[in-house]
């Protein structure tokens, strides 16, 4: 699914109404529907609950309007409120903010006030009202944001917060920064992590995502994001120029997992062999390796340190075992390289537990220049390249992913964590391109980026997975399923996919607040059935991503 920016989702209106000759006030009649349709299936029966909805002069409000009128007609009762005087408002927005008034709904025009007794009132005068309701609805500003927020606007949006009311946001909370498809903010609307914005329980996201709604810090603001289909073609959507960027989506995944010949034997699906641990991080080498074999690789050894072999081998009785000659430390010897480069494989899974000596750079350093099969690389195989990636682009023909945290991906770039998590999308697109690699670079909603700019959002996931040991079977998992399909862009989708719903099952148990790396272990094979099984799902996503 596309993820457009705010230019680009005023070119896919533009295309749909001037090149398919779609109405404009087609389009946000519609969308004022399927706001009213999403509230009902969010907050069921409204009859007891009074609902304020908060209109600005633009197209928002005049999707408001309509969201109030469809409410109305329903029986709910509704208060209209624009921020404005009403003879500002034009276009399809008047329109329907002329319905509104001639059927009689309660509008109130929040600006000055002047003296006719009739004409607007003050946000002051009004505001006991509006926080009075159960549910507000913001029709503001959606995409309409060119700076920050001041005065009156900055005030609406600060009492609504402080409310504590459920709010119901069409297209983007007033108030959030605009971001550019690369992952970069919009420079005159981006006031800083100081900025205000709607806190919403709900987003309506009219055609398809916007990414200030799916990266830091405009996620956190956006709440539940429900995609609504207005009427404009998917065609459309899909030939807006620009910088492309995707949500990983549950039918794309579907779509790439081969069923399984009833004839298929191990050898079809792919030996990973693990290269992790050493004394006193032996478990991060177990962990890759469980997540390797729980997301259907056919073979995984684990290489590891020789000391380190009898608690590597007890984690499970599934996985083969590669012992490594070590140094006196329990970390690896150089010496190990050829043994690892001997060893047939068809998929290198580097870095989990190794340790950042000097020993362990030269392995990682010769599997770079010398491995004929693909690498995943991960934790410290990434650390002791940290002053050198540059030696990743030498593996142009052969498929090479990175799957770094933010500390890692900081490293690698020469920035601060700070300000890889300000550009998520653009510095993981940026290295991508510059080291022709696949990276994932983990967190809240994982980014995968391909070497040819493609760039992927994974939704799936939550905080509850913020644990020591989660990112370690992803490194198995992603191995798998590089073993699997062979592509490298693909593998990563489906890894990120399936590791992230696994922990969200996980999360759903009791006590999720421990949940630990072997709880998204357990929970894989599940993830992939309801995945691949689950028709229904695309019921779910085909609204909310």
């Amino acid at each position: 699914m596309r993820v457009l920016s705010a230019e680009q989702m005023r070119e896919a209106d533009r295309r749909a109404i001037e090149d398919i000759g779609i109405p404009s006030i087609v389009l946000m009649e519609n969308a004022g529907h399927q706001v009213v349709s999403a509230i009902h299936a969010t907050f069921g029966d409204l009859a007891e609950r009074r609902v304020a909805v908060l209109c600005g002069l633009g197209k928002n409000g005049g999707d408001g309007f309509v969201a109030a009128r469809h409410l109305w007609q329903q029986g709910v009762e509704v208060l209209t409120f624009l921020l404005g005087r009403a003879e500002a408002v034009s276009g399809d927005a008047a329109v329907n903010l002329r319905i509104v008034q001639k059927l009689g709904l309660p509008l109130v025009e929040v600006a000055e006030p002047d003296d006719d007794e009739d004409g607007p009132r003050s946000w002051e005068a009004v505001r006991d009202e509006v926080l009075s309701c159960d549910l507000v609805v913001d029709a503001m500003l959606g995409t309409g944001l060119s700076r920050p927020v001041d005065g009156r606007l900055q005030t609406v949006i600060a009492d609504v917060n402080a409310s504590d009311m459920p709010v119901v946001a069409i297209d983007m909370p007033t108030g959030l920064p605009l971001v550019a498809a690369g992952g970069e903010a919009n420079a005159e609307s981006d006031s800083g992590s100081g900025y205000d914005a709607i806190e919403a329980e709900i987003t309506v996201t009219l055609a398809a995502p916007k990414v200030s709604l799916l990266v830091p810090p405009g996620e956190s603001w956006a709440g539940e994001l429900v995609v609504a289909d207005i009427g404009i073609p998917t065609s459309v959507i899909e030939s807006v120029p620009g910088e492309r960027l995707d949500v990983i989506t549950p039918e794309e995944v579907r779509q790439v997992i081969p069923d399984r010949p009833s004839d298929s034997h191990k050898g079809d699906f792919g030996h990973v062999l693990v290269v992790a641990g050493s004394v006193g991080k032996t478990g991060a080498a177990v962990l890759a390796g469980l997540g390797a074999l729980r997301s259907g690789a056919g073979l995984v050894t684990v290489a590891t340190p020789q000391r380190c072999i009898e608690s590597v081998a007890a984690g499970a009785p599934e996985y083969m075992t590669l012992p490594l000659p070590d140094m006196d430390d329990g970390t690896l010897s150089a010496d190990g390289l050829e043994s690892i480069l001997d060893f047939p494989c068809d998929v290198l899974a580097v870095g989990p537990g190794l340790g950042t000596t000097p020993g362990v750079a030269k392995i990682v350093a010769g599997l770079v220049e010398r491995a004929e099969v693909p690498l995943v690389l991960d934790a410290d195989a990434l650390n002791v390249l940290g002053s050198e990636p540059a030696v990743l682009a030498l593996r142009t023909e052969r498929e090479t992913i990175v799957t770094p945290h933010p500390g890692e991906m900081a490293r690698l770039c020469g920035l601060t964590s700070a300000e890889v998590q300000s550009d998520r999308i653009g510095v993981a697109r940026r290295f991508a391109v510059d080291h022709h690699v696949t990276v994932i670079l983990k967190g809240a909603n994982t980014v995968v980026a391909g070497p040819d700019g493609a760039c992927w959002l994974n939704l799936t996931g939550n905080p509850a997975m913020a644990a020591g040991g989660v990112g370690d079977v992803l490194t198995g998992v992603t191995a798998a399923w590089l073993g699997q399909l062979g592509r490298a862009e693909v593998a990563c989708q489906v890894a990120v996919y399936v590791h992230g719903l696994a922990g969200d099952i996980a999360a759903d148990e009791p006590g999720a607040v421990a949940l630990m790396a072997t709880d998204v272990v357990k929970h894989l094979g599940e993830a992939l059935a309801e995945t691949v099984q689950d028709d229904d799902r695309d019921d779910v996503d085909e609204d909310a991503t």
